[in-house]
This record gives structure tokens, C-alpha cells and sequence, in this order.
């Protein structure tokens, strides 16, 4: 009998061993640990640890040895009386030195080889692991977001370092080519030289992480610059890849301002590339500080944004709908690069829609990320705040209001409450919104073709959603799209590395995607070597043919 059968499996030892567990989930790399934030003794240990954290003095570590320099005071931005920390910013004279010490080291780091590089990175990886709480802490408190997104952005750091340790063990073993009779064919990569990392401030750890461990896998020094808004965390994170065996020649920390640290390091002749991510403005202007160097043309890496949407037809299931538009829209309080903007739906089914994601938008509690029943925690900084409260206001004026919800009392930190506005046309919108604001666009059946037209001509091409039960669909519209990550009937923020590779085409950047396949190779030089066998005596695999 079939189901004895299958009692019989599901019983026995076979079955467990034949689905890997989530720590074995990936081949060739252990997956970072999870935990059940629903389970109140995890989420109490948690608590307790954004309780405990004490503020850090974060310096600048230049072949480590500190930069110091008057302190800044860095504020919790959902809390701003509560003081995180301080930060001694470097200067342009410090950018020019780190590069020489980096320039310096580099030879030695890209010599080591690949394993033991790969292997240094899987202990940072451990380190972090390690001291997930209090990495997670110093997120919420120094980036505003919640203990979900913390711990899930302390995952996704330890699994960009082990997967690059990986990639790098099998992308940069020597490669033989196919040749004639007589020479031998090899390819080989090898590190390009210094990189300088620029990360932004809403994945302080994951993005700031990811681009240093490809980067030192590949066998290049590494200059990084975080954020302005989040030296602390960033500091913290070298300070353990250093602890973990990451030689202070090879990974430097500069912390300050772009208009000074960051543009003299990418108008620095020794700098080989750039790994960035964050405005097409400041993308733009590195692209070119690159180009006008009278030295070896540069790489740039760049990842910048988008004006993301998501596109839904009358077939789609409208809980599983306004799920996805309510986590893709308002997670970490809209301030990801794949969040969504724009949300098309069809007319016909636009009224149920709209009311079910409004009452969605009712539940959700504003408040102190620290508070675990928090889901919007606060945005940066009061610049970022003002922009989206103009925003807000042009929305009043020139859109028709779905939900505004509202800040509760006694908030003391730059809180922006989610709201959803309906607009006419997604040319309406001059640029990204980066914050919690929902636009939403009513369309005709018949005019599918003419929406995806309208979300490619805005020249971004990040993510996109689309929700429908027409496998027909589905196929028109991955071939018509021009996006780096399309996602169907889910939600479209949370890439996982190795299975959803990260990165758009057009404005949102360069390529190649973050947590694929092809990333690695971009830090790498390649080099071919060509060795022509008969000339030392004759092809001892040609000749001991003959003599078989």
C-alpha cells in the first residue's frame, strides 16, 4: 500500500537526511542561523541586547592604526536624545594615505591565494555570527530598523561572506582551455588592485559586508567608506573581521563625509575600482571622477535605486496581494532599494484592492524599533524626513488619498507615518521616493502592454511585482519587462544570496548582481597564459600516445 509506504519513509532516518535542514540548505556553504522571533524567550534575549548596548567611539582604522580627530555625536534617529555613540571623521589627507598603505599591502593579500583568503572570510562570517546580538542591537539603534530586520540583515552579511568564500574556492582555480597538440591554455583571476567599497546607510552591515568580503575573496586591499549616517555599526564589523584574521593592510576604514573622503578616494590614480551603492547622483559623479584619472581605467560597480512596481490583475488573490504590497511597500519604513513605489491594478477589481491594503495600513504600529511590536520604525534623518514630507504634501495637492496613517504621541525622533495615495500616471513622479509612500495607478484591462512600457520608459529597472494566476502572463510579461528582479505572486524586497542575485540594468546600476554568480569576477583581473610544450622537448601526453 502506497500510504504504508510512505508512513514507513516519513518515519524513518531516510526522510530527514533527504531534505537538507536550513543549515545545510545551500551546497558548498553552511547558511546563516535563524531564529524564531515569535518565540518570546528569542525575542526577550533581543531586547535585552538593544537595552545593554553602550555607546562606541568609532574611529577610522588606516593599516589598523586609529585616525583621531574631534568627535561627532550620533544619535539614535528614533530616539534623538538617546546618544548612540561618537565618530572621529577622517580626512582628504587621511583618503591619500590609506591608499598608499593600501596600495602597499595589496601584492601580499592577492599572493596569499584563494583558500586561505576564502577561509579567512568563512571565520568573519563566525565572528559575526557570533556576535549577531550585538550587531542586531546597534542596527536598531543606530539605523532605525526593527529586530526582524536587524537580525535578518546580520543573516544576510554572514551569508554574503560565506558565499563568496565559496565562489572564490571554485571561480578562482586555474582554468584549462582548449588548444592544439603542443601548448597548453590557462585562465587565471587574481585581484585588480585597491577597491574602494561605499555603502549606504539603510544596510549598514549587509551591503557594507558584502562589498568587502567579494573584494578581499578576489584577492584585492580594501578601502571601505560607509555611510555618514551609520559609521558606528560599520566600525564594529571591521573591528571583528580583523579580529578574525583579515591582516589591517588588507581592510582599512575610512569614516566621513563623500564630498571629502569619498571624492578623494575616487579621484585617487591607484584605485583600481568602486563598489557602490545608493543615488544615481552620486553614481554619476564617482563614474566620472573615475574617467577623468590619467591612469588604468577604473571598474565601477554601482547599485542605485529604482522607481519599483508591481502590476496586478483581476485573477490575483487579493489577501495574498495586500500581504505582498504591505511588506513591499512599508518594511524597514519603505527604506530599501527594492521597495515598491508604484502599484498598478486592474480596474476592475482596483475598489477591493485599495480598501483591503488601507485596512492593512490601519494595523500597522509606528513606533520605537527597540519595542518588539513596532513594524515602522523611524527614517535616517531629518533630511530624508523633510523630502517626504514635501512629498506628501505635492501628494495632497495632486493625488486622490487611499490611507494616512497616523503618528502616535509622544514620539521624539524623525517618524514619517505610511500613507497611499492614488496618482494618475507614474511619469507624475520625478524621482524616487524613498520612505514609506505608496502610489497606486488604476489601468484597463487591455492596457497591460501600455503599463509596462510606462515602468521601463522611467529608464529604472530594479524590481518588479506582478500578481496573476495566467501562466501566460507570466511569460509576456518577463520577456517585456527590463528589470533585474522580477517577482511573481509574492513580495519583491528581501533577496536571498545565491538563490535571488541582486542588481538592476539602465538607472538602477551597472551589474553585475549582488549574491550571484558572476559578482565575484568583476573584482578580478583576468589572465590568460599561453605555454608552448613542444619547445621544451615535445608533448609528453602527444608522445606517450605514439608510444601506446
Amino acid at each position: 500500500d502506497v500510504y504504508e509506504q510512505a508512513r514507513g519513509y516519513l518515519a524513518s532516518d531516510q526522510a530527514s537526511s533527504a531534505l537538507p535542514t536550513g543549515r545545510e540548505l545551500f551546497p558548498g556553504r553552511r547558511n546563516s542561523r535563524g531564529i524564531d522571533l515569535q518565540y518570546a524567550p528569542t525575542l526577550l534575549t533581543m531586547t535585552e541586547a538593544v537595552m545593554r548596548s553602550v555607546p562606541i567611539e568609532a574611529i577610522s582604522l588606516i593599516g589598523g592604526s586609529p585616525v583621531r580627530s574631534p568627535s561627532i555625536d550620533v544619535r539614535n534617529p528614533a530616539r534623538l536624545g538617546d546618544s548612540v555613540g561618537s565618530v572621529a571623521e577622517a580626512t582628504a589627507d587621511d583618503a591619500i594615505r590609506v591608499v598608499e598603505i593600501a596600495s602597499a599591502s595589496m601584492r601580499d593579500w592577492d599572493a596569499m591565494g584563494v583558500d586561505a583568503r576564502a577561509a579567512i572570510i568563512d571565520r568573519v562570517a563566525d565572528a559575526w555570527e557570533a556576535a549577531h546580538d550585538e550587531l542586531a542591537a546597534l542596527i536598531v539603534r543606530e539605523a532605525g530598523r526593527t529586530m526582524l530586520d536587524a537580525h535578518l540583515e546580520v543573516r544576510e552579511a554572514i551569508d554574503f561572506c560565506r558565499y563568496y568564500a565559496a565562489l572564490g574556492r571554485t571561480q578562482m582555480k586555474m582554468d584549462p582551455l582548449p588548444g592544439p597538440a603542443g601548448e597548453s591554455n590557462e585562465l587565471r583571476l587574481a585581484g585588480r588592485g585597491v577597491f574602494v567599497c561605499i555603502s549606504p546607510w539603510n544596510f549598514p552591515l549587509a551591503i557594507f559586508g558584502g562589498q568587502i568580503a567579494a573584494a578581499l575573496v578576489a584577492g584585492n586591499s580594501v578601502v571601505a567608506k560607509p555611510a555618514e549616517q551609520t559609521p558606528l555599526i560599520a566600525f564594529r564589523a571591521v573591528q571583528l573581521m580583523h579580529d578574525a584574521g583579515v591582516p589591517p593592510d588588507a581592510l582599512h576604514l575610512t569614516l566621513g563625509r563623500g564630498e571629502t573622503v569619498g571624492r578623494a578616494l575616487t579621484s585617487d590614480p591607484r584605485i583600481a575600482g568602486v563598489a557602490f551603492t545608493g543615488s544615481i547622483a552620486t553614481a554619476r559623479a564617482i563614474n566620472r571622477a573615475l574617467a577623468a584619472r590619467d591612469s588604468p581605467i577604473g571598474v565601477l560597480i554601482a547599485e542605485t535605486g529604482g522607481q519599483n512596481a508591481m502590476i496586478v490583475d483581476s485573477t490575483a488573490l487579493p489577501e495574498q496581494v495586500t500581504d505582498a504590497v504591505v511588506s513591499s511597500a512599508f518594511r524597514s519604513c519603505g527604506q530599501r532599494c527594492s521597495a515598491l513605489r508604484v502599484l498598478f491594478v486592474q480596474r476592475d477589481v482596483a475598489d477591493a484592492m485599495t480598501a483591503m491594503i488601507a485596512g492593512a495600513l490601519r494595523e500597522l504600529i509606528v513606533g520605537d524599533p527597540a519595542d518588539p511590536r513596532t513594524d515602522i520604525g523611524p527614517v535616517i534623518d531629518a533630511e530624508q524626513l523633510a523630502l517626504l514630507q514635501q512629498h506628501r504634501d505635492w501628494l495632497r495637492t495632486h493625488g486622490r488619498r487611499i490611507y494616512e496613517c497616523e503618528l502616535p504621541s509622544g514620539l521624539k525622533g524623525h517618524f514619517f507615518a505610511p500613507i497611499a495615495y492614488e496618482i494618475d500616471a507614474i511619469g507624475n513622479l520625478e524621482s524616487e521616493n524613498f520612505g514609506p509612500i505608496l502610489h497606486v495607478i488604476r489601468y484597463a484591462k487591455h492596457d497591460l502592454d501600455k503599463v509596462i512600457d510606462a515602468i521601463n520608459t522611467t529608464g529604472y529597472g530594479l524590481t518588479m511585482g506582478l500578481h496573476t494566476r495566467l501562466d501566460a502572463r507570466v511569460e509576456h510579461v518577463t520577456q517585456r519587462a527590463r528589470v533585474g528582479n522580477l517577482y511573481v505572486n509574492r513580495n519583491i524586497i528581501g533577496a536571498v544570496v545565491g538563490s535571488q542575485p541582486f542588481g538592476g540594468e539602465g538607472l538602477s546600476g551597472t551589474g553585475p548582481k549582488a549574491g550571484g554568480p558572476r559578482y565575484l569576477q568583476r573584482f578580478c583581473a583576468e589572465r590568460a597564459v599561453t605555454i608552448n610544450t613542444a619547445a621544451a622537448g615535445g608533448n609528453v601526453e602527444l608522445t606517450a600516445g605514439l608510444a601506446s
